[in-house]
């Protein structure tokens, strides 16, 4: 279970917080969906859950233990938007097995085929790929490293329709074995899957209420 208590981030370089007081709670196997628009602090939040950045104030807890940055960096995986701008392998293999050189053969074609890339040649240049195939090699770097949360910015960003529908396919099978936490300025395709939704406006985080599939059609 995550659990975000009172979390504040004001640098001393802004006038206003980024962040203010925010709370929530993920179960495991949980997706989680933050809905905001640009500027909100969407990416602000998820900086801070991956390790990268140090809230102003209040916790943040994994299973009832306060966890620092160092931490969560080992917790979180972090998937940015447009993560094919942070490619740096040569070929497939080569991004995989960044900062993990002793990883598998076998471990790695395991975790390719759990984002539907199993087909996929080891030698395929990252930047070759189509722009689907890009987020699911994303995702991949991400899961190798076997992270217990998922943070996902905009994951369906920059996709024509039939990609963001694969994308959405894939989060849908992911949730089964992860907790997902996703930010997003647009919830239409990826409502249906959040089990919990929030919306953030000017740092400021509020439920958002979900409604059930009867509601949905009514």
């Amino acid at each position: 279970m995550l659990n975000l208590c009172d979390l504040s981030y004001h640098p001393a370089s802004t006038p206003q917080p980024i962040l203010q007081n925010l709370s929530l709670d993920l179960g495991p196997q949980e997706l989680g969906l933050v809905i905001g628009p640009s500027g909100s602090g969407k990416t602000t939040l998820l900086e801070i859950l991956a390790g990268l950045a140090y809230p102003t104030a209040g916790e943040v807890r994994w299973r009832n233990q306060v966890l620092l940055p160092e931490a969560l960096q080992q917790l979180a995986g972090l998937v940015f938007q447009f993560p094919e701008r942070h490619f740096c392998g040569h070929n497939v293999l080569e991004e995989l097995r960044l900062g993990h050189p002793e990883l598998s053969k076998g471990r790695i074609t395991q975790t390719l085929e759990s984002v539907g890339l199993g087909h996929l040649s080891l030698q395929a240049e990252p930047h070759a790929l189509s722009g689907g195939q890009q987020r699911r090699l994303a995702l991949a770097v991400q899961l190798i490293r076997q992270p217990y949360l998922l943070l996902l910015d905009e994951p369906t960003a920059g996709l024509d329709w039939s990609m963001r529908r694969q994308v959405v396919s894939l989060l849908k099978q992911l949730k089964k074995n992860w907790s997902l936490l996703i930010v997003t300025h647009d919830a239409s395709e990826l409502i249906e899957l959040a089990d919990r939704a929030w919306t953030l406006d000017h740092g400021v985080l509020q439920p958002y209420t979900l409604m059930t599939p009867a509601e949905a059609t009514a």
